[in-house]
């Protein structure tokens, strides 16, 4: 068998045997996520809230912005220190990262009490204790995200994978001791649980490469070639949030609580396509920013990368578009939710345009190319400004606009291909 699986990777290369192994594990993990996103949390949060949720779930991530910059900045330095196995400098610059992402947990927590109520208003949640939990599960996924990048950076996918198993039934078990009490609290602490044992985990299976001696990391150079990186990653990562905060916080705004609450349930369906290119994203960055490293072209690899995961996700489309309706009336509320079936295709098609998007993008970043943000940052900031002059008020209207920001924003990465190395 060793030697079977020894010949299949051989054949396969290394980029595909990791993204295969990481899927199937991930799909392991997957089952235990589909049941809390779509029996758990509908279940115990009335459709009142329900519709709360992605915008409260985006507000968290723009909230920790900065540090999430900072750890997506890093993963790039740290696939070049583990190139060249400086270990030492590699220890010295996730301290730096750390003490950075602390200090804008300080900066947010300010903000927050300022900014969070109002949010809170526009989409009609009553705060309670969701304050303090949506900063503490913005920054454990911050932190944690420094550690995991660490591991992806390294190509340590057979230790991402079982955190991934792992992590998993921790989420469900925190969500089903605290989601009965408050079900929106709950619905955040179980987000919070995953992070946090990725951190300790993290910490293990980086026990060797961290406990080397520090050596000297940061001088001037470096801090400065590290602020225009960050900069460029700022710009890519600061401009997608804020369209995504827009269209989850509109969609909240203006359209009933059923229809909000619908779109919900259908993203739980059509996010399935995600499974298949987020586990190509995670594995395709640190080799796209090796090849760009070494001065080969990662066309060949975004190209093949973007073909299978629009493969799979008509694929989806298709098996949605026959049986979505009755799969979404077998859960709790599904007989209302049942009506809206007709949003998951067309859902998971959006998801294709984006995931090549993502992968065109994200590839840039890794290879330090940012030139596409002469597109991308005046694209994000006009999105959002031009969804706010239209009178939508209704989930169809919604769907031609997400419909509309999509094509746009791959129609702008295929040109990238087409001129990148």
């Amino acid at each position: 068998m060793k030697q079977l699986l020894s010949t299949i990777r051989l054949r396969l290369g290394d980029f595909w045997w990791y993204s295969l192994m990481l899927f199937c594990a991930c799909r392991l993990a997957d089952l235990l996520n589909m049941f809390v996103g779509l029996y758990l949390v509908p279940k115990y949060i009335a459709p009142g809230e329900l519709g709360a949720v992605l915008p409260l779930s985006t507000f968290a991530t723009a909230l920790a912005m900065p540090a999430s910059v900072f750890a997506m900045t890093f993963t790039k330095e740290v696939n070049t220190l583990a190139t060249r196995r400086e270990f030492g400098k590699l220890k010295s610059l996730m301290k730096g990262v750390f003490t950075a992402t602390a200090v804008f947990l300080a900066a947010a927590i300010v903000l927050s009490r300022l900014v969070l109520p109002h949010f809170l208003g526009k989409i009609r949640i009553v705060e309670g204790s969701l304050g303090i939990l949506i900063i503490a599960v913005s920054f454990v996924g911050c932190t944690s995200q420094i550690y995991t990048n660490a591991l992806q950076a390294l190509k340590k996918f057979r230790e991402i994978s079982l955190m991934n198993v792992v992590c998993a039934p921790i989420r469900l078990l925190a969500m089903l001791v605290a989601m009965p009490f408050r079900a929106l609290s709950g619905y955040f602490v179980g987000q919070g649980a995953t992070p946090a044992v990725n951190i300790l985990a993290s910490l293990w299976f980086l026990r060797k490469e961290l406990a080397v001696k520090a050596e000297p990391y940061w001088t001037r150079a470096i801090a400065k070639r590290f602020s225009l990186l960050f900069a460029g990653m700022a710009g890519y990562q600061c401009a997608g949030v804020l369209l995504g905060l827009a269209e989850h916080t509109c969609l909240r705004e203006r359209l009933p609580d059923l229809e909000s609450a619908a779109y919900y349930m259908a993203t739980r369906f059509s996010d399935m396509s995600v499974l298949i290119s987020g586990t190509l994203l995670t594995v395709l960055f640190p080799f796209t920013a090796e090849a760009a490293e070494s001065g080969r072209s990662t066309r060949p690899i975004v190209v093949k990368t973007s073909v299978v995961a629009a493969i799979g996700g008509l694929a989806l489309a298709a098996a949605f578009a026959a049986f979505g309706r009755p799969l979404m009336a077998l859960l709790p509320g599904g007989g209302e939710y049942a009506r809206y079936a007709w949003a998951v295709p067309w859902l998971i098609v959006l998801n294709i345009l984006t995931t090549v998007q993502c992968i065109v993008t994200n590839t840039e970043v890794s290879a330090a190319r940012f030139g596409f943000l002469k597109w991308w940052i005046p694209l994000n900031l006009v999105l959002p400004a031009a969804l706010y002059l239209l009178p939508i008020g209704d989930l169809r209207g919604m769907m031609y606009w997400l419909t509309f920001a999509a094509v746009a924003k791959a129609a702008f990465a295929m040109h990238e291909i087409r001129r990148s190395k």
